[in-house]
């Protein structure tokens, strides 16, 4: 949507985008963006609040009234919680990741996934669907991937038609759909930032991504440095970095 505000503004269409990683934007350089600091899918914040909604697009629009650009606002309000939240806890207590040693992250994760399977298998069955998958490999492969290389070993080749970077960030999003999905099998509402807190800060899946990322970003390699850099780690939890 970023480039194709390019090409409207060429053809004399105003345009305003409203953009949920603020790094892409500002690469970008749209004529008018407005970055709002909301999950990714949720460009106006939460379900169900066409009150605050509607002052996300307010603020949007009124980026119209600049002639000249290129223009990057932030929105400096947070979504709200639903009305009717009342908390969240994980359905098990994971213990507290140790420090691997030697940089062993895999025995870690791989005993978080075996405990959370059978929420995760609980969450898809009530739903009826599950976003995890996009990688090709089952969850435990997708682990180990992300494992081996977070650990400075090599994992196992992604095969020609796909490049390593890809299929990393590929097994890092099933990896953490796999978590939350398990996580929030229980009933009632869970906030976002919450769940994000949650595995970055109380899962060895999250220590072990953020060794990924790590040593993603000081590859020469440019496809693992934009892992590493922006395609990992979301910008709500950019204080871990280098923790």
């Amino acid at each position: 949507m970023c480039a194709l505000a390019h090409y409207l503004e060429r053809m004399g269409i105003a345009t305003v985008v409203v953009a949920l990683v603020h790094e892409h934007a500002e690469a970008i350089a749209n004529p008018r963006t407005l970055s709002v600091p909301f999950e990714l899918g949720r460009p106006l914040g939460v379900p169900d609040n066409p009150e605050f909604q509607l002052g996300v697009l307010r603020a949007a629009l009124a980026l119209l009234d600049r002639p000249h650009g290129p223009v990057l606002e932030e929105f400096p309000d947070r979504a709200p919680e639903p009305a009717d939240y009342e908390g969240w806890a994980c359905p098990i207590a994971l213990p507290r990741p140790e420090a691997p040693a030697g940089g062993g992250h895999e025995r870690l994760v791989a005993d978080e996934v075996a405990r959370l399977r059978p929420w995760w298998d609980l969450a898809r069955g009530r739903r009826g669907r599950t976003t995890v998958g996009a990688s090709g490999y089952d969850i435990e492969a997708a682990a180990r991937m992300v494992c081996r290389y977070a650990d400075g070993g090599e994992p196992d080749d992604p095969g020609p038609e796909r490049k390593l970077s890809r299929s990393l960030k590929l097994a890092c999003d099933d990896l953490m759909a796999f978590y939350t999905e398990a996580a929030t099998a229980q009933p009632g509402a869970a906030a976002s930032h919450e769940l994000s807190d949650w595995f970055w800060g109380e899962t060895a899946a999250g220590d072990a991504l953020l060794a990924l990322r790590e040593r993603a970003a000081g590859e020469e390699d440019r496809g693992m440095q934009l892992v590493g850099n922006l395609l990992v780690l979301p910008r709500s939890q950019a204080h871990r970095a280098g923790a």
